[in-house]
Order: structure tokens, then C-alpha cells, then sequence
């Protein structure tokens, strides 16, 4: 009998409401516990990765404070060499030897590079700032094409090598930012003329599908090989080869351009074989996303 009343003592023990509610409370402080210490590691988690952010926040910034700051202090100095530079290829001190006329020549050319990577370095802080502005407007293909035409002439040195531009056909107005859409193409026609040395830089826009509109700028170049492609857009990218040695740049112009894509809602892409040649494209949508448009005959002539 002894035997039997202790064996049924703990089965009376685990029927005891009271007993019951008791482990239960337990086991509730117990995972109240555990979750009061997983939300302070949370916290301390985001508390962490906000410091994080606004550190990376006040580096962009001061990178983009610097990057204007010494782009404007650089316009001066270069203003004033282009300006001796230019007095001297006018003879107004006097004649000048041919040796002393490819010295001054070779001034300028290096001027004009410094002023171009000057420009895309102010440029460039002015989009991480947030301080670009996206004026759209109606503007069709053909003006497009006639101011890049127009443009390019006078730079057209090499006569071994021909800048096409092919009339667009089927492609309507485009409700964008005709100077952004510019710029992109200048630096896409600028880098083509500069790893061509002979062949042809031909620019076309087609019309998509998707109511977008693909720009391209094929070239017969040097070409880019396939391990440089993925990277091609960041910043301070240059392909590693003998030209881009001898032709000195920062690296920027592509990555400028495709910020100025997005900012039109756009991308660019980049078709290469090394030895055979480049074809760089960006696709905008014909009309500006999210903008207000007045009707086409208020913007187009």
C-alpha cells in the first residue's frame, strides 16, 4: 500500500492547477527573458549600423565638399594656361619655331584634358550631393544629332577615321533632359574617337518596345576585354592597355554617365570584343518618369 501512495504522488503533483501554473509562469520569464536580451542585441544591432550610416553619410559628404572645392579652385589655373597658351599660338609676342608651336600645342591638348577631367570630377560631386537638377523638355532626334555633330567637327583631327551619325527614323519626341541626355553621348562619342585610330564612330537611336528609346555608339576600336566589363561604370575605372597608358583620363566619364542615366530613369550597357571594338548604349524612357509634361507642340518646333 506504502508503494502505491508514493508512486501516485508525483501524477497527483503534475494534476495540481496550481503546480501547472506555476511551471508555466517559468517558463514565460523564462522566454521573456530570452526575448528582452534578443532585443537588446537588436537595438545594439541598429544602433550600430545607424553609426555606420551617418559615418558613410559624412564621408560622401566631405568627399563631394572636396571634389567641388578643388574642381573650382582648379577652373583658374587652367583658365589662365588655355589663355597664354591660346596668346602664344597667336603670335602676339612674335613668331614662334616649330619646335616651340608642338610645345604649345602639346599645352593646350593637356590643358583641355585637365579642364574635361576637372568638369567630370564637379559634375560628379554635384550627383552624390543631390545637386543635379533634371530640367525636361520636348526635343526630337535630328536637333539632337545636328549639336553633336556640330560639336565634334572641329576635334576631328584623325582622317583616318569617320564619325557617322545615322538619321533616326520612327523614333517621336523624347519628354527628357535633352543637356544630361547630351552629355552622356559626348562622353560615349568622346571615349569612342579616343580608342579608334582608325574605322569609324557611329552613333543610332532606335525606339524599343517598351516605349523606350536605346541610344548606341559603336566604334571600331581597340575593344575591351571581357574581364573589364563588369566594371567599366564604376569610378576611376581604365582599362588596362597600351593606348589608355599613353591617353591619360580619370576614369570618370563612364561612371558619370551612368548616373546621369538613372537619373533619367534610364541604363547603359556595354557590348566589347577586345581587337574588334565597343558599342556603348543608354536607353531613357520617352517620357521623364513621374514629370509633368506639357503637350508636344508647346516644346517641339
Amino acid at each position: 500500500m506504502m508503494n502505491l501512495d508514493d508512486s501516485s504522488a508525483p501524477q497527483a503533483a503534475c494534476n495540481d492547477p496550481a503546480a501547472r501554473l506555476a511551471e508555466a509562469e517559468a517558463e514565460v520569464q523564462a522566454l521573456r527573458a530570452e526575448l528582452e536580451e534578443t532585443n537588446r542585441g537588436v537595438l545594439a544591432l541598429y544602433a550600430e549600423l545607424d553609426a555606420q550610416a551617418a559615418q558613410l553619410r559624412e564621408a560622401t559628404e566631405l568627399k563631394s565638399r572636396f571634389l567641388a572645392y578643388m574642381s573650382h579652385e582648379f577652373r583658374t589655373p587652367i583658365g589662365a594656361i588655355r589663355s597664354i597658351a591660346r596668346l602664344l599660338m597667336d603670335r602676339v609676342d612674335g613668331p614662334l619655331t616649330a619646335e616651340q608651336e608642338t610645345q604649345v600645342r602639346f599645352i593646350q591638348q593637356t590643358a583641355a584634358e585637365f579642364s574635361d577631367m576637372v568638369d567630370d570630377l564637379l559634375d560628379l560631386a554635384k550627383v552624390e550631393a543631390g545637386r543635379v537638377e533634371i530640367s525636361p523638355a520636348w526635343f526630337d532626334m535630328v536637333a539632337l544629332f545636328s549639336a553633336l555633330r556640330g560639336m565634334f567637327k572641329p576635334v576631328l583631327t584623325n582622317l583616318d577615321v569617320m564619325l557617322v551619325f545615322e538619321e533616326p527614323h520612327d523614333v517621336p519626341p523624347l519628354y527628357s533632359d535633352d543637356r544630361k541626355l547630351s552629355q552622356i553621348l559626348r562622353n560615349f562619342i568622346s571615349n569612342a574617337l579616343k580608342f579608334t585610330t582608325q574605322g569609324e564612330v557611329r552613333v543610332s537611336a532606335r525606339r524599343n518596345e517598351d516605349d523606350t528609346v536605346s541610344f548606341a555608339v559603336s566604334d571600331t576600336g581597340i575593344g575591351i576585354a571581357p574581364e573589364f566589363h563588369h566594371a567599366i561604370f564604376e569610378d576611376f575605372t581604365q582599362v588596362d592597355s597600351p593606348v589608355q597608358k599613353r591617353l591619360r583620363g580619370t576614369g570618370l566619364g563612364l561612371s558619370l554617365s551612368r548616373r546621369l542615366a538613372e537619373l533619367l530613369g534610364g541604363r547603359v550597357s556595354l557590348a566589347s570584343e577586345l581587337g574588334v571594338g565597343s558599342t556603348f548604349t543608354v536607353t531613357v524612357p520617352l517620357r521623364l518618369p513621374h514629370a509633368v509634361e506639357p503637350p508636344p507642340s508647346q516644346g517641339v518646333a
